[in-house]
Formats: C-alpha cells, structure tokens, sequence
C-alpha cells in the first residue's frame, strides 16, 4: 500500500497543464450532471413506478438514489486522476482495491438506505388490507447483516485474514457474553416475541400482572415501546415480556360484560324468575349482543338480599361500543325490574364488571 502512495507521488512529477485541464473539465462536469441530471432523472423513474402502481421499486430506487450518485462521482475522480497521471488507475492492480472497495461500500450502502427508510415506515411494506407484523426488529437485523458483510467483503479485496479474525472474535466471544448477558438476553427475548408474534406494531396488549399496558409502538433489538393509557412511552425490556403471559386485547372478536344486581329476599320467587326471564330476552334481542352465552340468573343468597348475575357478550373490540351496549341493557333493567315492582336491597345497585 505504501508502494502504491510512492509509485502515485512519483507519477505527479510528469504531469502537464493539459491533464490538468482536461481532468478538471471531466470532474466540473460530473458534478453538474450527478447534481442536475442523475437526481432529477432518478426522482422521475421513481414517481413513473409510483403511478404505475409498483410502489416498492420505486422506494428502493429512491433509496439507492444517493448511492448511485456518490458512486457515480467516485468514478469520475478515478478517471480524472487516471487522465492526470496518464494511467488508468480503475485496472492499475495498485489501486484497483481501492476502487472497488469504494464501489461495494455504495452497493452495502444503498440497501442500508432501504432497510433504513423501512425502519421509520414498517407500515409502507403491506397494503392498507394487510398489518405488518414486527418488522422493524428483522430490518434492525438485517441492517448490521448488511453492514456485517459489508466489512467482510471489503477486507477480502485486500487480502485481510478474515478467518483469523473470526478466530479471534470466537475466542473473546465467550467473555463479552458474559459482561453482555443481560444486553443478550433482551436481544433473544426480542427474537421470541418476533417469532411467536403474540402482537403486532400497534395492538393493545396488558401483561398478566396488569403492570404494563398499552399500545405497542416500536419494537427495538434491546426494549419495546409501548404507549401507555396516558399517553406516556415505556421502554420495556424484551425479556421482561418474552417471560410473561401477554394478553393480545386487539386480537378480542368480542367483549365480556358482566355485572350484578342485589335484591331484596321480600320479592317474590315467581316475579323474580319472570323478570330474569324478561331481561335475559331483552338481551337476546339487541343487535349487538352475541346470542349463545347469555346469563341472567340468581347465583348468591344472602340474609336480607339476592344477587342476580348479568353476564353476556358483546360482538365488538371497542371499548366505546361496549360501554354504549352496557348502557342500553342497564336502561332496560332498570325498565323491566321497575315494571314488575322488584324492590332493591337497601334501594342501590351494585354494579361490578
């Protein structure tokens, strides 16, 4: 390598004013057709896609657009210098690698443009009809892949001993796990949850012991961010959930509304029976209400009061449209134990979901 430096310092000494000249007219030129053609041409092609409908072409073209203009100016350099030099330095073995070397860092770069950007945007790889699931984790992944051999690639054009270094890196591997066990194990418990896939980016999920819950907005290699009920962001370790029962709340086809009514022992057992009966129809027959699992029925007796227990499902995920059918239901039991003078423990409802 040093060789090359001498061979290139040398070589300056037979330079003319004419190389000069015509080196600088190649490299200005350059510099205006990567900064006034190629990025306008390349933005063109990208909207052309866009319009004809093949939307992921056209984000990795846009993506590769930088690359493909820094990597057109480096080969304008080399040609500039090869004409000051008179010497063709794009095949001269002396600095072929280095050439090359730079040609491949664009290459790695561009697809780490692309990761990158759908990093930021996971939603924009599916269609509205399709969620994504935990992308951004495999892209972080496949990011440092693609940085990984990026450097692989580039030592073995200059002849680096590559399995001396893995030898090495096998060697200190072991301890470094060791300091970084914990750092580790978020990183596995990342890979659990991305290959179990309990969630989704953007689902509402509660931990077993109810002290997480939220929606989950980002999923990193060390931590998860979930947006809490306040609109507060925390930073979960992967492997405090990849441990823990995880309930999917946005996975629910339907909601469980339960509640209970105390009665007073003087009602009698016919009117009681009919005003169940009476409610459990009632229920039956709102558009809203599943029809299979409907329960109105006295459950507990006590001293002085009967406990009737209201449980039926509603067939929605929305919180609002439950509490609005929960409404109705609670107006019409209200109606139906009023029409049949059903007289309340103490006059109060105990209502308990």
């Amino acid at each position: 390598m040093l060789e090359s430096f001498q061979q290139f310092f040398l070589d300056l000494q037979d330079v003319t004013v004419q190389r000069i000249s015509a080196a600088i007219g190649l490299l200005f030129t350059g510099l205006i057709v990567q900064r006034y053609i190629m990025k306008p041409f390349i933005n063109w092609n990208g909207r052309f896609f866009e319009k004809r409908g093949k939307t992921f072409e056209a984000r990795v073209l846009m993506q590769f657009s930088s690359a493909i203009r820094y990597a057109f100016l480096i080969c304008i350099i080399f040609i500039s210098l090869s004409i000051v030099l008179d010497n063709w330095l794009i095949t001269n073995p002396k600095t072929a690698n280095l050439f090359w070397s730079l040609m491949l860092f664009f290459i790695f770069k561009g697809f780490a443009d692309v990761i990158s950007y759908y990093i930021e945007h996971p939603d924009s790889i599916y269609t509205q009809h399709k969620q994504y699931v935990l992308m951004p984790f495999f892209l972080r992944i496949a990011k440092v892949t693609v940085y990984v051999a990026a450097l692989f690639a580039i030592a073995s054009l200059w002849d680096f001993n590559i399995n001396g270094f893995l030898t090495g890196i096998g060697l200190t591997g072991v301890a470094i796990a060791f300091g970084i066990r914990d750092t580790l194990g978020h990183f596995f418990g990342g890979m659990s949850v991305a290959l179990d896939k309990p969630f989704q980016i953007g689902d509402w999920i509660a931990t077993e012991d109810q002290k997480i819950e939220g929606i989950v907005e980002d999923v990193n290699l060390r931590s998860t961010v979930i947006q809490t009920g306040d609109k507060g962001l925390v930073y979960v370790p992967n492997a405090y959930l990849a441990n823990r029962p995880i309930y999917n709340l946005s996975k629910r086809e339907k909601r469980k509304c339960e509640f209970y009514l105390y009665v007073s022992t003087a009602n009698s057992e016919g009117i009681l029976r009919e005003a169940c009966e009476h409610l459990q129809k009632e229920i039956y027959l709102h558009s809203a209400t599943e029809k299979e699992n409907i329960h109105v029925y006295i459950d507990e007796l006590r001293p002085t009061s009967y406990r009737i227990l209201v449980r039926f499902f509603i067939v929605t995920n929305d919180g609002g449209q439950m509490q609005a059918v929960k409404q109705d239901i609670l107006f019409a039991t209200k109606h139906i134990f009023e029409q049949a003078g059903i007289v309340y423990a103490e006059d109060e409802i105990w209502v308990q979901m």
